[in-house]
């Protein structure tokens, strides 16, 4: 699986098969670590220095001492020496390597690093989701791979067939196991706002861009999850999934309009920005 996949550990780079990692790293132990997936359609980059001024957030948020300029060149050789002209990378920072397993780390760890390359051809099929409890920790906004909360309604979610789902927390619609939702109410397009519930979406921005350059109806909010009951449509959005329309909601026995005007709209503009 794989093999022949191109990747970086600690500056060094290699097939992802061939690398090796020591039990002691904190993104082992404690999941201090964050990351970031940069995407690239037609052998471009979408938006490479938005996710790294996003992984220079989270870093400063775990106050974990990023070298950005390194991060760039190996995400740079990665990207160039490959045969790939559609796919991710994926770049992971832990806050290394410790000497023993302790809650509280070394003064002198030196950061870990590690990146890889998979090709992807980038489409958005109709999902099928379910309505949860947002049980993540209380800053969402920190891209980290502390992503239990997620895996573990997502996975409960798949044993139903579903692709996603969409988490509240005390009834507010927070996002996407691995994306922001967008959705339709009364023709006007809406999406939660940003909050530390919520990571601050890449795709997410440059679709409310977009939106309100062509000033299409459009409140960003905090919203009751049942407010979905009378949604005409929704949509999640994610650096890999584009703008993906939602065709039915499991638990609230709703099945969503694929044709909505305004979504596809708002598929024709995203695509038309990114490939600009």
């Amino acid at each position: 699986m794989t093999k022949n996949i191109k990747a970086v550990y600690q500056g060094s780079f290699n097939d992802l098969d061939s690398i090796k990692i020591s039990p002691l790293s904190r993104a082992f132990l404690f999941s201090d670590s964050i990351y970031e997936v940069i995407p690239f359609q037609n052998n471009s980059f979408i938006c490479s220095e938005e996710h790294f001024e996003r992984l220079i957030y989270s870093a400063s948020q775990l106050r974990i001492p990023i070298n950005i300029k390194q991060i760039k060149n190996e995400i740079n050789h990665l990207f160039k020496n490959s045969n790939c002209s559609n796919g991710y990378i994926y770049y992971q920072v832990s806050r290394g390597v410790d000497t023993i397993r302790s809650h509280i780390y070394n003064s002198d760890i030196q950061c870990e690093t590690f990146g890889y390359l998979m090709p992807l051809e980038f489409s958005s099929k109709p999902l099928k989701v379910a309505v949860c409890e947002d049980i993540r920790w209380g800053r969402c906004d920190i891209k980290t791979t502390s992503l239990l909360g997620n895996v573990l309604q997502m996975n409960i979610a798949a044993d139903q067939s579903c692709d996603e789902i969409i988490m509240h927390h005390n009834n507010i619609i927070t996002e996407g196991g691995a994306s922001n939702i967008f959705f339709v109410h009364e023709n006007t397009i809406c999406t939660p706002k940003l909050s530390n519930k919520i990571l601050p979406g890449i795709t997410r921005a440059i679709l409310i861009d977009v939106i309100k350059n062509q000033r299409l109806p459009f409140q960003e909010s905090d919203f009751d999850i049942n407010i979905l009951k009378d949604a005409s449509c929704i949509w999640f959005t994610s650096s890999t999934k584009g703008v993906a329309p939602v065709e039915e909601v499991i638990n609230l026995n709703k099945k969503l309009d694929l044709e909505n005007d305004l979504m596809r709209q708002c598929q024709i503009l995203y695509n038309q920005r990114v490939t600009s």
